[in-house]
Formats: C-alpha cells, sequence, structure tokens
C-alpha cells in the first residue's frame, strides 16, 4: 500500500516509532517467551524422568523384599490406579503384568507413539519409556505420556498469540493517541507558518504551559518570528516612508513642469524637453503609486474585503472593459469562462489582478494578437488563465516576470513601471492562489488556481460603491458604463 493512502495521523512519525516499539517489545516478549518455555518444559521432563526412575527403584526394592510374586501384584496393581503405563514380562518376552499395550524392542530409554482416548476422541500419544532388566531375569518398562507438556505447550502457544495480538492492538492504539496529540502540536505550527505565508506576521504558535520540547521549540520560534516581524514591519515603513516623502515632491515638480511647459509655448526645442521631463516625472509617480499599492496588498489586514463572491462574473466584466482597448490597437480578446464559479476573495484586488494581467498582454504583444480568458472548475480548484498567441517569455526568465522592477530586454522601451506583474503576484499570495506561467506555443499562458465554494441558489444584490471607490487607472480611457471600480 502506498503512504499516501494511509490516513494521515498513521503516517506521523510518533506512530511510526510506536510501531516500531511495538515491534521491538514484541521480539523481545517472544524471545523471553521462548527461553521461559524451554526452561519450564526442559523442568517437566526432569520430573517426569525422576518419577519413571523413582518407580523403577520402588520396583527393585520390592523385588528384594518380597520377590517375584509380590513383584507382579505390585505392577497390576499399581497398573489400575496411577496415570504411568507399566509392563513386566519374563524372559521370552511374555507379558506378565501392566497395562502399556506394547514391549519395547530394546532397553533404555525410548518414545513411543500409542493411540489413546481422551475426551472421547482417538488420539496418538507420545510416551517416554524406560525399560530395564531387574535382577531375576524379568524385564520391567515404565512409561509416561507427553500429554501434560504437550498441554502446556498447546496452552503457552494460545496465550502467547493472544498476548502478542493484544500488545500490538494496545499499542497501535497507543500509537494513534499519541499520533493524534503529536498532529496537534505540529498543526499548531502548521497553521502558524501558513498564516505567515499569507502575509500575517503577527501569527504565533499557541504555547500549552507544560514547558515540554513543543513549548520550548514553540518559544522559540515565537521569539524569531517577533524578530522577523520587527525587521519586516521595519523595511516595510521605511520604503512606505521614502515613496510618501519623494511622491510630494515630485508632484510639486510636476507641477511646476506643467507650468514651465506652458511658459515656453511656442520653443519647440524647450516645449520637447520639458514634456519629457514631464513623461519621466510621471512615471517616477506611477511607480510610487504602484509600490504603495503592493504595500497595502501585503498588509494582511487587507483580508477584511473577503467575502463569498461570483468569479465567472467578475472576470466576464473586466474582459469586456478591456475588449474596446484591444479592438482599438488591433488585438482580440476571448473568453471562455464557465458561469457561477464562486470563491472567497477581495473583489476589487482580483478585478485589479486581472486588468493588470491584461493590460501586461496588451503592451507587450503585437497587432494581430488574440488574449483568450479562460476560467474553469477542477475538483477544488477553480483554474483562470489569461493566455496570448505573442512573442511569449524565454522558460528561464518565467518565473522572475513576477520580481518587482524586472522587464525583459526587449521590452525596455515598452512604457511600464515594472511593477505590474509583482502586483498580481501579491493578490494571489494574499488570496492563496497558485500562480504558475507556462509555454502557450507560441505565447505565454498565466494560470491562477483559486478556491473553489459551493454555488448556492441566492440571488446577489450588488453592494454601493463605498465613498473612496476610484477607477483602475487602466480602465480610465474606456466609457463609463464599462470601467470596473477598486477601493483605494
Amino acid at each position: 500500500m502506498s503512504l499516501g493512502l494511509l490516513p494521515r495521523i498513521m503516517r506521523t512519525a510518533s506512530f511510526g516509532l510506536a510501531l516500531l516499539y511495538a515491534a521491538l517489545m514484541a521480539g523481545s516478549v517472544m524471545i523471553i517467551g521462548a527461553v521461559v518455555y524451554w526452561t519450564i518444559e526442559a523442568s517437566l521432563e526432569r520430573q517426569m524422568t525422576a518419577r519413571i526412575d523413582a518407580e523403577i527403584d520402588l520396583f527393585n526394592e520390592e523385588l528384594k523384599s518380597e520377590g517375584d510374586s509380590e513383584l507382579v501384584e505390585e505392577v497390576q496393581r499399581r497398573s489400575d490406579v496411577l496415570p504411568l503405563e507399566y509392563l513386566l514380562v519374563d524372559a521370552k518376552d511374555n507379558r506378565i503384568a501392566g497395562n502399556l499395550p506394547v514391549t519395547p524392542k530394546s532397553l533404555g530409554w525410548s518414545d513411543i507413539q500409542l493411540p489413546t482416548q481422551r475426551s472421547g476422541t482417538d488420539l496418538a500419544r507420545t510416551f517416554h519409556i524406560h525399560s530395564v532388566e531387574l535382577s531375576n531375569g524379568m524385564r520391567l518398562a515404565v512409561a509416561d505420556d507427553y500429554g501434560g507438556i504437550e498441554d502446556m505447550r498447546q496452552a503457552w502457544i494460545e496465550a502467547g498469540v493472544w498476548s502478542l495480538i493484544a500488545f500490538l492492538v494496545l499499542s497501535s492504539v497507543g500509537g494513534l493517541v499519541l499520533s493524534r496529540q503529536f498532529l496537534r502540536r505540529v498543526d499548531a505550527i502548521r497553521t502558524t507558518a501558513e498564516a505567515i505565508i499569507r502575509g500575517d506576521l503577527r501569527s504565533r504558535i499557541p504555547l500549552r504551559g507544560t514547558n515540554d520540547n513543543f513549548d520550548l521549540l514553540s518559544d522559540t520560534l515565537n521569539l524569531m518570528l517577533e524578530r522577523i516581524q520587527v525587521l519586516m514591519e521595519g523595511a516595510r515603513h521605511m520604503a512606505n516612508d521614502i515613496a510618501h516623502a519623494l511622491r510630494t515632491p515630485f508632484g510639486r515638480l510636476q507641477q511646476r513642469v506643467e507650468v514651465a511647459r506652458k511658459a515656453a509655448s511656442g520653443n519647440s526645442a524647450c516645449e520637447n524637453a520639458i514634456k519629457s521631463v514631464q513623461l519621466e516625472t510621471e512615471r517616477i509617480l506611477k511607480t510610487f503609486s504602484a509600490l504603495l499599492r503592493i504595500s497595502k496588498i501585503e498588509v494582511v489586514a487587507r483580508q477584511s474585503g473577503f467575502r463569498d463572491m461570483d468569479l465567472s462574473e467578475l472576470f466576464q466584466t473586466v474582459c469586456e472593459a478591456y475588449s474596446v482597448a484591444a479592438e482599438d490597437q488591433g488585438k482580440m480578446i476571448i473568453t471562455n469562462i464557465v458561469p457561477s464559479l464562486r470563491t472567497r476573495g477581495d473583489e476589487d484586488l482580483l478585478a485589479e489582478m486581472l486588468a493588470n494581467l491584461l493590460d501586461n498582454a496588451l503592451r507587450h504583444t503585437p497587432v494581430g494578437t488574440q488574449i483568450e480568458v479562460s476560467i474553469c472548475r477542477e475538483g477544488s480548484k477553480i483554474v483562470a488563465s489569461v493566455a496570448d498567441n505573442g512573442l511569449g517569455v524565454p522558460e528561464e526568465e518565467r518565473e522572475r516576470i513576477f520580481q518587482r522592477f524586472y522587464r525583459l530586454k526587449r521590452s525596455a522601451k515598452v512604457e511600464g513601471t515594472g511593477l505590474g506583474l509583482a502586483l498580481v503576484a501579491a493578490v494571489a499570495t494574499l488570496h492563496g492562489s497558485q500562480l504558475t506561467v507556462e509555454d502557450n506555443a507560441p505565447g505565454l499562458r498565466i494560470l491562477i488556481r483559486f478556491e473553489a465554494i459551493r454555488v448556492k441558489n441566492v440571488t446577489r444584490k450588488r453592494e454601493p460603491r463605498p465613498g473612496n471607490w476610484q477607477p483602475h487607472p487602466g480602465l480610465a480611457q474606456f466609457p463609463k458604463k464599462q470601467q470596473v471600480g477598486f477601493r483605494s
């Protein structure tokens, strides 16, 4: 059986250690049980041998003191009342007394199987026989069967098997209990790590106050997380402060450049120079705005805007808004959207993510390009994709396109800040979505996998836009009825 098919609790290290401990203990018990059994069996055999020898010594004394006739009577009497088997024969092997059904072939010790009845059932029992020659020429055989030893062996085996089964069951149950406790502690650490991956640097691993190894490890990790939080917040605040501090003077600079451009009216050389400065200033302001936008998205409090939403409807709306711009550029947006696919997220951020993907595709593809936006259901996931048949991206650079300020060499002359796909990655990370890049042969395909939620047959009421609602900058060129709004 594959390990992946086993229940999660049975794949834990604690359960494996419990089973290993159980196997070692079971092996130890079996070895000790075998030693004890062999010791008891040897002791029972010695007792049986001593009992037979004691009987033979008794008959020798009887022969010396009372003679042949008393010997015969004593053999017959003991044959009737004792559980041992006796046989007395003369020198010609003629039976004189006793109840042993066969005559031993030789003197000394020997084992022989004889039929006997026990609990109404015919059984073959093994007898341990000692045959000796008496001083009067007669031969005496005394036998005792191994029934007691065989019964002990059977009882020992049965007890050992049941004890082993009980031991393994109890060990497995104990391993499951330990694994459950182990998983709870591991899940607490994993849940905290996942929260931190989503951007919640304030999340901490809960402590139980038991001061065990898990508590000590959790406390150390919490200290590390606190230090990381301080460093990350310091870096974020510094970046925000720099962006805010520079955006204001650059805004004033833009205004002064505009005044200078108007004042230089009629001087084409001055107008062109001032226009160039104005464009560079606008580009820098856009870069600062994009950086601040990404910083806001990466703050975990942004998840407060999450709710159940129709992702299919959102994608359809954004695609319709961009279709006019695509036609103006000689390009086409094709949609293949399965309706009523729902997920949980922030509508404004997801619309902004798709807008950035479409804007990126329109900017970096030649005339005649077809851009396909599709969304479908795959198991518990919703898979959305934006694909084009343009020039594509070299395989070695595909994972780098989501980095801030990264641009392909051939895109250096295309207007942009290099932050659009970084914003896409930030929104995807905030929503716990998987973002992948593939070759569309030709062109590029970007896939986003969302967690799907069950579709409910309810009538959706459009919520009023908040007071700080603003259209996305990429949609400002379209008619008002086609604009898609985002919260600032």
